[in-house]
């Protein structure tokens, strides 16, 4: 984590982006996230997420997109909405809305309802809470959620801080997913756990797998 006393939320949003502007080998980055995420959420035999489209200085996933559609998967994408969105299922053709963030068209399907949430950040500060671009948007969608999934926070490089930046309404990552860390929360006020790679060792070592009785895992 940065050694960086920083004394507030944009103070550290404009230093992690700095950094992540800057950022050379991308390509290849992305393809190491690829790699982990479509295993891990193989081995949580997710059946519904929520992923998204990305802008450039965000994680590319959308080969993972087409993973999961391959495993049938149900994948939904947010649909911008006010100060907010909406999740909508990932379909072609997509469009330039919001942004400039590529969006499939709206739909007015119930709320569906979703194992795993992959969400990008910007930074993640002490409280194990997300930065992000300062407006909102996942926070005000998770706080619509009668029943809050597993969230994955996902970015090129490690962009964190010991300084407690967020508030009480910022979401919070069960597990944090940057090519070459993996910081896994455990429990309310529990220690982290720190893997330079994902792979089945460290799965059995963190013990964050619960098997369930359809034969699914959760965290």
């Amino acid at each position: 984590m940065e050694k960086i006393k920083f004394e507030s939320k944009s103070h550290f949003r404009a230093f992690a982006r700095a950094k992540l502007e800057t950022l050379n080998g991308c390509y290849r980055r992305d393809k190491v996230l690829q790699r982990q995420l479509s295993s891990f959420l193989f081995h949580m035999r997710v059946r519904s997420i929520l992923l998204y489209n990305p802008l450039a200085i965000e994680a590319d996933i959308r080969s993972v997109i087409h993973t999961c559609r391959r495993r049938k998967c149900k994948v939904y994408v947010p649909f911008m909405e006010g100060i907010s969105f909406k999740m909508v299922e990932w379909r072609l053709p997509l469009e330039k809305r919001v942004f400039n963030i590529l969006e499939p068209k709206n739909s007015f399907k119930l709320k569906p309802k979703i194992d795993l949430a992959v969400v990008p950040v910007i930074g993640v500060d002490g409280a194990f809470k997300r930065v992000g671009f300062g407006k909102g948007m996942y926070d005000r969608f998770f706080q619509t959620l009668a029943k809050k999934p597993p969230i994955v926070f996902i970015q090129r490089e490690l962009c964190m801080t010991q300084s407690r930046l967020s508030e009480e309404h910022d979401i919070a990552a069960d597990i944090y997913l940057t090519p070459y860390h993996t910081i896994i929360k455990r429990g309310e006020n529990g220690p982290r756990v720190v893997s330079r790679r994902w792979s089945r060792i460290s799965q059995r070592r963190c013990g964050i797998f619960h098997r369930q009785e359809d034969g699914s895992r959760k965290l």
